[in-house]
């Protein structure tokens, strides 16, 4: 196998390994994807400074994320059906992120179950909410994540509704696969992932099947999640979810400086910069280019971290540079778990602790909390 020393070559394997329903799920946008694809082009635009003859021992990229101490300002980003990429995917990278040194995002949309995560664990994760029709639900997604010791509550306002994933349509995407023709056709190429199939019983939403009235299978669990993504949800529910969780509460999801206030306003501990990877709004803002000026907006009442296009370490770098504390990766650490399982997970963040670390050394900062707009050249970043 070729060395790897990227998350591209990561992506390349994932892409022979994983069944392209799932494969497709991961890498893929809404509409024409030019969101998604601009996610990662803009920060391509934005250069670096060169510094020589600088001290470049004792480097740190260590920090806190919401009093979390973490390796690097990275934090592995809430991703549904991850445990479809591989056999148990959020157990094993929860265990990759643990061994490195930063958190692990379960969604509520995951194959491996809360419970799951903290039986295989020893540090506490994070839990990623959806806001449901079914507030009973929500309330105990709630406790079971304080019960897990879950230490921050991730809550994503974007998807009140589903963006229109053309991939994901014309694959029809389900969890577990549907035997297709074609489905078949195409898992019969993958036997790696099928061995792995085999050989866990978690192939099913593991925070709802079971979990809900009348939830029991994947027959009757697709009639329940159209009709429960709530396009009712409002701040409101913002101020209700803080009260009944009580810990600290990150809000995903903003884009927009008059929300960013909102979510000051809301008592949140922090925001995410995000655009959903490029998977609702297509023709949205960049998550890169709308960061500054909320960061200018807001950035001294409530800690701002963003998400979406991030594949390199120099483009953790770049976002701390305009102001984020803290960033998420998603498909960079989805493709190293599809094509290694929980040793690509460890392999994603390696690399970007890696390219992060020489990249600091090379714009002549040696801590991370020095990073500012100071190593980027003028002219090629957004300003507020």
């Amino acid at each position: 196998m070729t060395v790897i020393t990227t998350i591209e070559d990561l992506r390349v394997l994932a892409q022979k390994r994983v069944p392209r329903m799932f494969y497709d799920y991961a890498d893929s946008g809404s509409w024409t994807e030019s969101t998604y694809r601009a996610n990662t082009t803009d920060f391509h635009k934005i250069k670096l400074r060169q510094r020589v003859a600088v001290n470049m021992e004792g480097r740190s990229t260590a920090t806190k994320m919401v009093g979390v101490d973490v390796k690097m300002p990275v934090v592995i980003a809430p991703t549904g059906l991850t445990g479809m990429q591989h056999a148990d995917g959020e157990i094993l990278a929860a265990q990759a992120a643990e061994a490195f040194g930063t958190r692990f995002t379960l969604s509520t949309m995951s194959i491996c179950s809360i419970e799951d995560i903290a039986a295989h664990t020893k540090q506490p994760f994070w839990f990623q909410l959806y806001v449901m029709r079914d507030r009973d639900f929500i309330e105990r997604l709630i406790d079971r994540a304080k019960a897990a010791k879950c230490d921050a509550l991730v809550l994503t306002l974007d998807l009140q509704i589903l963006g229109q994933r053309h991939k994901d349509l014309k694959n029809g995407l389900s969890a577990p696969p549907k035997l297709t023709i074609a489905n078949i056709v195409n898992m019969m190429t993958k036997p790696r992932w099928c061995m792995g199939m085999l050989g866990t019983k978690r192939r099913q939403f593991g925070n709802i099947v079971g979990h809900v009235k009348g939830v029991t299978d994947m027959a009757n669990l697709g009639a329940w999640t159209a009709q429960q993504f709530d396009p009712r949800l409002n701040w409101g529910d913002v101020e209700w979810i803080k009260k009944r969780w009580g810990g600290k509460l990150i809000l995903k999801g903003i884009q927009d400086v008059e929300d960013a206030r909102l979510a000051v306003a809301s008592g949140a501990d922090a925001l995410i910069v995000s655009n959903h990877g490029g998977r609702q709004l297509d023709g949205a803002q960049t998550s890169i280019e709308a960061l500054p000026a909320i960061v200018a907006e807001v950035g001294s009442q409530i800690e701002v971290h963003m998400d979406s296009g991030i594949r390199s370490g120099q483009d953790v770098l770049k976002a701390i540079a305009l102001g984020a504390k803290g960033t998420y990766i998603g498909r960079a650490f989805l493709y190293g778990l599809g094509a290694m399982g929980r040793e690509g997970v460890a392999k994603a963040l390696e690399i970007i602790h890696k390219e992060l670390d020489l990249t600091m050394a090379f714009c002549g900062r040696t801590q991370i909390r020095d990073v500012d707009t100071g190593i980027l050249l003028p002219g090629t970043f957004p300003k507020p």
